[in-house]
């Protein structure tokens, strides 16, 4: 695998989509809808601390 197929996505679980607590389904932050993050976009997808309710903290 070349290119942005590297790594299957973890946010994701590789679908390309994230489902809120509503069942509501979106495109994937982390990985932009691909399923796969290559090595260089995951050293740019940092993790980001967040509070209870999964609001990010600056």
């Amino acid at each position: 695998m070349t290119g942005s197929q590297d790594m299957r996505c973890k946010a994701c679980d590789g679908s390309g989509l994230l489902m809120d607590d509503e069942e509501w389904r979106y495109t994937c932050s982390i990985c932009n809808g691909d399923g796969f993050v290559s090595k260089y976009e995951a050293a740019e997808n940092d993790i980001v601390d967040t509070d209870i309710t999964n609001r990010t903290l600056e």
